[in-house]
């Protein structure tokens, strides 16, 4: 199964360093039976581009936990064993957890299939975006109006070779 980890450059660059997104329990996005339904839709890339658009605003959370992040968001797409990434029941019908699973074991990097990544010219917006979250959880409308705004930046594709040049330890 194609999970979506959601992290920030720093987490990148963790991961860089040890080789691993994390021992699990780890919380991912996938195309789960819940996205499935919700966007009523059997396009698969349409449904691996909205779990990943869901790991995206997962990511822009981290941020929003992390003021000394880089203002970009990343999210790693790695390829799981089926029985490895897991839908909470307790979540699974919660639009807010729409696509979330659990990942029960250590991920290795080297599984990862791609990394994308916000361009620096998001950083404004994304910036903004982490600021209003809060209140845009809160039911604020303008606020939710910032957030969207930085779902308007496609985040970047770019080769898993890349990664030491994403965080900075390439040659």
């Amino acid at each position: 199964m194609r999970v979506y980890v959601p992290l920030t450059l720093p987490g990148l660059a963790e991961a860089h360093k040890t080789g691993e997104l994390g021992s699990g329990p780890l919380v991912a996005y996938a195309v789960t039976p819940a996205l499935r339904e919700w966007y009523l839709s059997d396009d698969i890339e349409e449904l691996e581009y909205a779990a990943l658009s869901r790991a995206a605003l997962a990511s822009l959370r981290l941020l929003a936990a992390d003021a000394g992040a880089p203002r970009r968001r990343v999210v790693v797409a790695v390829d799981v064993p089926d029985r490895a990434a897991v839908v909470d029941p307790d979540r699974g019908l919660d639009p807010a957890a729409l696509g979330e699973v659990r990942v029960s074991e250590a991920v290795s990097l080297a599984k990862a299939a791609s990394v994308h990544v916000d361009a620096g010219d998001a950083e404004t917006d994304v910036t903004a975006a982490a600021q209003a979250l809060g209140a845009a959880d809160d039911g604020d409308d303008d606020a939710q109006f910032v957030v969207d705004g930085a779902e308007d930046h496609e985040l970047l594709w770019f080769a898993t070779q890349e990664i030491p040049n994403l965080v900075g330890a390439g040659g």
